[in-house]
């Protein structure tokens, strides 16, 4: 269902208590749909939410979305509504909330030139019982976004431990002697579904991988460093802001640029 009202009791509302997604639209079609409705689907099982099954979503997305050429389309789930306190209800329903929106004006020199990225002060909790998940209690996200930007288009989130996990809204790729290093999200931060994009692309390019946790040192010997996520694609980086430049776009980041160009969304190309 698509609400125009959620309802006071909502457990979204009240306890962050559901999942999200957001859908680029790209020439009226959703070019990672499925890796999206995939991830969702693994979620629900991971907290208990009742499935509405690929096929349902995929039909409301799509209506949703009709009229649209370019754009954003979220999707909401809920545990649905239930009485004061944690426990939910046996018999919650799962609300569906489905907003289109504009897709935001990313400058051009995000892609040609690289971005500029700053460290956040604000840490990411320990919680590997929800790593990787997007639900929706993302206060520290939202904290880590009032921060001032110092001209940064993207910060980097740490825990309590200086492990670095994540952009606010992005993944992190290093490029080191040859190889991909990306956080492992075991311990927090969201799986997101361009990072599965590259992972994919890396594998099948013979591309070596590296999954680790990763601290400034890494940082400051990476060869190139690289921000993604399913909006805005990759952004290649040139800064971190107190830690050093990088050259952007890298060999790797434009090969990257050029394979996930390859979904149909020209911004997205070096």
């Amino acid at each position: 269902m698509n609400d125009a009202v959620v309802p006071y009791d909502d457990r979204g509302l009240n306890y962050g208590d559901g999942l999200f997604e957001t859908i680029r639209i790209q020439s009226g079609e959703m070019p990672l749909l499925s890796r999206h409705l995939s991830r969702l689907e693994a979620g629900c099982r991971r907290i208990g939410l009742a499935w509405p099954g690929r096929d349902e979503l995929g039909a409301q997305l799509s209506a949703a979305k009709t009229g649209m050429t370019h754009g954003v389309v979220k999707l909401v789930l809920t545990r649905g509504s239930g009485g004061r306190g944690y426990t939910p209800p046996a018999a919650a329903a799962v609300r569906q909330i489905i907003s289109c929106h504009a897709l935001p004006d990313y400058p051009r020199e995000h892609y040609t030139v690289g971005v500029c990225v700053r460290m956040c002060h604000t840490r990411l909790g320990d919680s590997p019982d929800t790593a990787g998940l997007k639900h929706l209690g993302r206060l520290e996200q939202v904290i880590a976004s009032m921060e001032p930007d110092e001209g940064a288009a993207e910060g980097l989130m740490r825990d309590t431990a200086d492990r670095i996990l994540e952009g606010i809204r992005s993944n992190l790729f290093l490029v080191r002697d040859g190889r991909l290093v990306t956080p492992d999200l075991t311990r927090g931060g969201v799986a997101g579904v361009m990072r599965a994009e590259i992972l994919d692309i890396a594998a099948r390019a013979g591309i070596p991988v590296q999954v680790t946790d990763i601290f400034l040192s890494e940082l400051r010997s990476a060869q190139e460093a690289i921000m993604s996520n399913s909006i805005f694609g990759i952004w290649p980086v040139r800064k971190i802001a107190g830690i050093g430049e990088f050259p952007s776009p890298g060999p790797m980041g434009r090969r990257l640029m050029t394979e996930i160009s390859r979904l149909g969304i020209r911004d997205w190309a070096p």
